[in-house]
């Protein structure tokens, strides 16, 4: 066995997050009597992902992340709302609603389970990840799970990864194994805190010279074989 302890991503490596997010931000829309269309969707997108990079960069707090992101999208669409009630409900609908697992989520937990120890760390809200992972039905295979809202820092920061070290028992760097599907945080942080990797690479993208990771894969089932 190589490693010993395995800290799984969860949104786009165990759980199909683009899919419920989709789903559960048509059914947030609607309910407050708009479309969602291939538009509204690209104008939230780029005030969310804005309002994140300026969390990470330490300019904003998370609270003004998550309770603004609507109000500022229907700003710009000439409407005022109350963001903080639309991010409740809309937290309400990604925790209820149906948790795809990505392929082979299932079958890899269950097999890896038994031979590691296995952790979940995710940029992610507390409540609604956990929640999220007791309906999918993966939640008893992790011994753990570490989430940015309650550590105070996200992936791929230096903080967040100390953090989850100094929280696992008889932890040591070289029986541990990062996996997850984003360069940028997964695969960036473990690096950088001397963790080996295993990108999940489903759709043939090309690392960057500066991220390589230890490992790729195309699916989840090609962790058995390494770890």
């Amino acid at each position: 066995m190589r490693y010993k302890i395995l800290l799984f991503d969860l949104d786009d490596t165990l759980l199909d997050f683009a899919a419920n997010e989709v789903d559960s931000l048509t059914k947030l829309f609607q309910q407050y009597g708009y479309t969602f269309s291939d538009e509204l969707f690209q104008l939230y997108n780029s005030v969310n992902k804005q309002l994140w990079t300026e969390y990470e960069n330490g300019n904003i707090s998370l609270d003004v992340v998550l309770n603004s992101r609507f109000s500022e999208t229907m700003l710009r669409m000439g409407e005022i709302v109350d963001g903080l009630e639309w991010e409740g409900l809309y937290r309400e609908l990604l925790g209820d609603g149906n948790q795809l697992l990505m392929e082979g989520a299932m079958d890899v937990c269950h097999r890896l389970s038994k031979t590691h120890r296995m952790f979940v760390i995710t940029n992610g809200i507390t409540h609604t990840q956990i929640k999220r992972l007791k309906q999918s039905g993966l939640y008893n295979f992790f011994e753990d799970i570490f989430d940015s809202q309650s550590i105070g820092y996200q992936k791929p920061k230096e903080e967040f990864f100390n953090y989850v070290i100094s929280h696992i028992s008889e932890f040591n760097r070289k029986d541990a194994l990062v996996i997850g599907d984003s360069l940028n945080t997964d695969i960036k942080g473990g690096l950088q805190s001397g963790i080996d990797t295993c990108w999940v690479n489903r759709t043939g993208q090309i690392s960057p010279a500066e991220i390589k990771s230890t490992y790729t894969i195309s699916n989840l089932m090609e962790l058995t074989s390494i770890c």
